[in-house]
């Protein structure tokens, strides 16, 4: 659910959906628009913010139920995660199921999910007033919690299924070259999340060079340009992404002798770093067309996996975990 859901927040970027929405109502928001007085009045509000204003000017009710529907999925579906956790958790906590030693992370993930409700509203409000979109630092930290809530929930779940296992003793050479991997895919997700907010896939949409060149003329010309010009962020983003493609290859090639358990996630991840790599040319020649950019964001999220995975593996469990 969580990845869906990561999957659905890039899609209400890509369609610029998000401010749609105008207030918060973490209960009564539940319920959508039931009949055409309801729907004016929610039209109305998105009518006086800017991007109404300076971008959407004379839309129709109907474009705007367009991207309100996204909106809406992207919050329901962040509370229906919120149901489907907490419901369970109280049934089995009430009758002593749960190992006692899981129960604070457990909890901690609900905290977390919260906090990223609160995150995403703090998101929408850096863009009702005086821009035209959301806080592109407000936008990343939002993507980078959930991949953070998403990675503690699966690394929790490996450590249930792998509980009780000795990892390959071969496997602790490829440790550090392994948190490289991790370590450059972090960076070049979160430059992913910049990209996003800054509209970065809309120029120079040409590979591998930008404007005929390996580095464009017009990057790093103004302060703080990484986090605040779409060609620097463009130009880091795709950078970090080759060269992590280029470590997770070297490490599959490194892999040696090693148990299938170990192996089998370094395969995936360097067959996912392919893949991911084509996805995201793909989606800058083409100029980001929404499905194929969609796809690129399920692809950061299953690299992200196999990622923790692999790390996961190759780590020593002990019985007691």
């Amino acid at each position: 659910m969580i990845f869906v859901m990561v999957v659905i927040g890039g899609i209400t970027r890509l369609t610029e959906s998000g401010l749609s929405i105008t207030e918060w109502k973490p209960i009564s928001g539940i319920i959508p628009p039931m009949n055409d007085a309801e729907w004016l009045t929610e039209f109305e509000l998105y009518q006086r913010i800017p991007e109404y204003q300076q971008v959407n000017q004379g839309m129709t009710l109907a474009e705007f139920k367009s991207i309100f529907w996204w909106e809406y999925i992207h919050r329901a579906w962040g509370r229906l995660i919120g149901l489907v956790f907490l419901a369970p958790f109280v049934w089995l906590l009430a009758r002593q199921l749960i190992r006692r030693d899981m129960i604070p992370h457990l909890i901690a993930i609900f905290a977390l999910g919260g906090l990223q409700g609160a995150l995403g509203w703090y998101m929408v409000s850096s863009g009702l007033v005086q821009r035209t979109d959301v806080s592109q630092y407000r936008l990343t930290a939002h993507l980078m919690l959930a991949l953070a809530i998403f990675g503690y929930a699966l690394w929790l779940a490996l450590s249930l299924l792998r509980r009780g296992m000795e990892a390959d003793p071969a496997a602790a050479r490829l440790r550090p070259h392994l948190w490289l991997v991790t370590v450059l895919l972090a960076a070049t997700l979160t430059f992913g999340g910049f990209v996003a907010g800054l509209n970065s896939g809309m120029v120079h949409n040409t590979f591998p060079l930008m404007g005929g060149r390996l580095i464009p003329s017009d990057a790093f010309q103004i302060p703080w340009s990484p986090f605040e010009d779409p060609v620097t962020a463009q130009f880091i983003h795709r950078w970090l992404a080759v060269a992590t493609v280029i470590a997770a290859l070297a490490l599959w090639f490194r892999r040696g002798t090693l148990s299938a358990e170990a192996s089998r996630p370094l395969t995936l991840l360097a067959a996912m770093a392919i893949i991911q790599a084509g996805l995201g040319i793909g989606t800058l020649l083409l100029i980001v067309p929404i499905p194929l950019a969609a796809a690129h964001q399920a692809g950061a999220v299953l690299l992200w996996t196999f990622a923790l995975w692999s790390l996961h593996a190759t780590r020593q469990i002990s019985a007691r975990q």
